[in-house]
């Protein structure tokens, strides 16, 4: 369905001459194929006068499902990166966020922990202020609780300011993970002195502590980055029109490792198969059905050592 987009489900199954896809019944019949997508159901419903503080409770499963079969079959890289990502969704959720930025600005919130060619390994919902991860130290809770099975193993993990804090950078090199991303000058623990300070373009600025670096470079304008891997250097390389031009090792390496949630998202939007529904669990369901499409299509063609199928996220 991903290949051929039709406007109706049903019409996948029509014999016209016009249309004439016959794969889809010689595989299934549509009245079968329409009730199992209207019963699909992740999670028991609650028993009466059971109460549940999850808001995800009926994808829950599903969700841990496929975080604990990624930890099974697959071992990453040392290059790992954390960004969020959205699922459309215009109607009436609890949890349903608004960021103007994105290309579905409304809809459901999802953390992502990737490699940076786009296997996703770890994600989790936003579900408002109120879930454990919410409140005070809302990133860092987001950080570690994706990074968890992956601590104490010398990863190195990129993020942007929305994750980045010194703080953060120093509890995740305690438990052995490096840290690299651009910085927010309002956070707390940052170095006045190089917040503050005023720079030519093409300039830099750093300072070391307990392991941290945290600098500053001039380019259209200003911009703050934190490491605990990489030193203050600058290096020689192109622009994307040829020119030569000098930036710190920080902000190449961003660069270069930043873009795994964005490949993700680019290899789903080739084969759309999303529909509409009343359901929102319905709507992440089929949503990481396809993201599991993605990890083994890409797992079976570029890891030649150890392919995956499909069959090995069988339930």
């Amino acid at each position: 369905m991903g290949t051929w987009i039709t406007n109706r489900i049903q019409d996948y199954w029509r014999t016209d001459s016009l249309f004439n896809l016959r794969c889809f019944g010689y595989n299934m019949s549509r009245d079968r194929f329409l009730i199992i997508l209207r019963c699909l159901h992740f999670a028991k419903n609650p028993q009466p006068g059971e109460n549940i503080e999850d808001r995800i409770y009926k994808f829950r499963p599903l969700l841990n499902f496929f975080s604990s079969k990624m930890i099974e079959i697959y071992q990453p890289g040392k290059n790992l990166s954390l960004d969020e990502s959205m699922v459309l969704w215009r109607g009436r959720l609890n949890f349903r966020v608004y960021i103007k930025n994105k290309r579905h600005k409304y809809g459901i919130k999802l953390y992502i922990l990737t490699e940076p060619d786009g296997l996703v390994l770890n994600m989790s919902v936003y579900t408002g202020s109120l879930d454990s991860a919410g409140g005070k130290g809302h990133t860092k809770k987001v950080v570690l609780g994706l990074m968890e099975n992956h601590l104490n193993c010398g990863h190195s993990i990129f993020m942007d300011n929305f994750y980045v804090s010194v703080g953060l950078a120093k509890e995740l090199l305690r438990k052995k993970i490096y840290c690299t991303g651009t910085l927010r000058g309002n956070r707390k623990g940052n170095p006045k002195e190089i917040v503050n300070a005023k720079l030519q373009k093409g300039q830099s600025l750093a300072k070391y502590q307990n392991g941290v670096l945290v600098g500053k470079w001039k380019d259209k304008r200003d911009v703050l980055y934190l490491s605990t891997e990489f030193k203050n250097k600058l290096v020689e390389n192109e622009n994307k029109r040829g020119d030569k031009i000098t930036r710190p090792l920080t902000i190449l390496k961003y660069k270069e490792y930043m873009s795994g949630v964005d490949r993700k998202d680019q290899m789903m939007a080739y084969y759309p198969c999303k529909r509409k529904t009343l359901r929102w669990y319905k709507k992440l369901g089929i949503h990481l059905f396809q993201l599991i499409l993605v990890n083994s299509h890409y797992l079976y063609n570029k890891h030649s050592g150890q392919k995956m199928t499909l069959y090995d996220f069988r339930l």
